[in-house]
């Protein structure tokens, strides 16, 4: 059986190992480990949980052991997907490296650009960053990456699909073309290929398992969930995610609850809250100070349910997660890997139950081709008409189409009544003389118009007498135009 001490590393790392309670290295380490020390390019891909960030802090901190950092130029670097992500491979720094004299500082976003920026002109050994904040102080002239001498990409599939591709290819021009490159990630997409056949130099691929296969100790199952009427899905699946979690009793220490958007992972913690249940969300919208407290409250047994989306499905240890509820199918099928693999870590048990809806059945059957087997299961779930009739209606809503209300019956009047009716609308009827049938001797004659003489004929003074202004007419308006010339 191999063990660390086979593996190469330094005398200190091995202590440190040893002191955190780790006697055999998993298969992705006992692979990386000893072409990385020996300045290999390294290209690891196993499923998430195996030890991957051990499979490079390891023997980082036995190449760096070493050497003094200067000011702004950091001897080694590692880019991280998520802030998260991040916080725990520093964690991993200090657990490893506790008796070996290296720093390190970690540039996230929601820290203080100052207190970064001291720990930076100090010169440290270790950067670990996420991609956007690292260029922000390179743009600011606060750090210079020609002193890398080993580069991670951690979570490199995840990277791509966050759309960091350009910040990642501009990050590789800035550092040495002599550095050690080690990806590590937990599926090889084709377009991962593509990038470390650019990036990497003659690497050393691990791949300890079928790629994008899940961990035999989880047990899966799915549940279909088909709502009563559609304006009530959202509130009904709701009340299936809690029935499921009331169902797994007290099997379920402690559970991370996924969902495809951010606003979903608010609306299914208030209502966790609202029913009595211990719920606290995460997603990428909150302040870093509160991602960090929820995480540690998680972490320490002290908060039962995490309602995430995906920003905490990479890379997130926490050892004892007892079960993993997609309230989502999730779009790409490469992140059911990822969420369900938060449980069953370490050889431990775990179980992913996932809802269904009839809309997710295509995403589901991509999630089982990836797999590679059907996910069982456990049985359908449709809520009760019966009970949906006693709630109250819900508001009625504006619609384009108008519909007129259907008329009311008159009532019927009784046939004595129907009689009198008709007889007096006959004695008020009476027949109405019409135009045509008036004599033409009544109608008033219209006066006869005056028929204006021609123009011409004004001017010779043969239109006869003017008229409309009466004694006060002057005299030269009664000439004609012949005497006017003569004058």
């Amino acid at each position: 059986m191999t063990t660390f001490s086979d593996l190469g590393l330094a005398p200190k790392v091995l202590r440190a190992v040893s002191d955190a309670g780790y006697e055999t290295p998993t298969p992705i380490q006992i692979g990386a480990i000893p072409p990385a020390l020996e300045g290999r390019d390294v290209l690891g891909i196993a499923q998430t949980g195996t030890g991957k960030t051990a499979g490079f802090v390891l023997p980082m901190i036995t190449l760096l052991a070493r050497g003094r950092a200067r000011a702004r130029m950091p001897r080694s670097l590692v880019l991280c997907p998520t802030r998260e992500l991040a916080a725990q491979v520093a964690e991993n720094f200090d657990t490893y490296s506790q008796h070996v004299k290296l720093t390190k500082a970690l540039l996230i976003g929601g820290v203080s650009f100052k207190e970064q920026d001291t720990l930076i002109d100090k010169g440290v050994d270790v950067l670990i960053a996420t991609p956007g904040r690292l260029l922000d102080h390179f743009e600011r002239g606060k750090l210079l990456l020609t002193g890398v001498q080993i580069m991670v990409v951690d979570e490199a599939d995840r990277m791509l699909d966050m759309g960091f591709i350009p910040d990642i290819e501009r990050i590789f021009s800035l550092t040495p073309f002599t550095r050690q490159t080690l990806f590590f990630s937990a599926t090889m997409a084709p377009e991962i290929e593509r990038i470390t056949n650019t990036f990497l130099s003659n690497p050393a691929k691990i791949e300890v398992a079928r790629q994008a296969t899940a961990s035999e100790t989880i047990e899966q199952a799915v549940v279909m969930f088909k709502a009563s009427r559609r304006e009530r899905a959202a509130s009904e699946k709701r009340d299936c995610l809690r029935d499921i979690i009331r169902a797994e009793g007290e099997k379920c220490t402690n559970a991370i609850i996924f969902c495809n958007r951010k606003t979903d992972v608010d609306i299914v913690s208030k209502s966790l809250k609202k029913h009595g249940f211990d719920a606290e969300p995460i997603h990428g919208d909150l302040d870093q100070s509160v991602r960090t407290r929820t995480l540690d409250l998680f972490r320490d047994g002290k908060l039962k349910l995490l309602v995430a989306s995906d920003v905490a499905a990479r890379g997130l240890d926490v050892p004892a997660v007892s079960h993993v509820f997609n309230f989502d199918v999730p779009s790409h099928a490469e992140d059911y890997i990822h969420r369900i693999g938060r449980t069953g870590r370490a050889g431990r048990d775990g179980k992913a139950i996932m809802i269904c809806e009839p809309r997710d059945e295509k995403n589901l059957a991509a999630v089982e081709k990836l797999i590679g087997k059907p996910i069982p299961r456990n049985g359908a779930v449709v809520p009760a008409v019966a009970e949906t009739l006693e709630e109250p209606a819900p508001k009625p809503t504006r619609s384009r189409s108008r519909r007129k209300p259907a008329a009311q019956e008159p009532d019927v009047p009784a046939v004595a009544e129907v009689a009198e009716v008709a007889a007096a609308e006959t004695e008020v009827a009476q027949p109405v003389e019409t135009r045509a049938e008036k004599p033409v001797e009544q109608r008033p004659a219209k006066p006869d118009r005056k028929v204006e003489a021609p123009r011409r004929e004004r001017r010779n003074g043969r239109q006869g007498e003017v008229v409309g202004m009466g004694d006060h007419m002057p005299g030269f308006i009664a000439m004609s135009f012949d005497e006017r010339r003569t004058d």
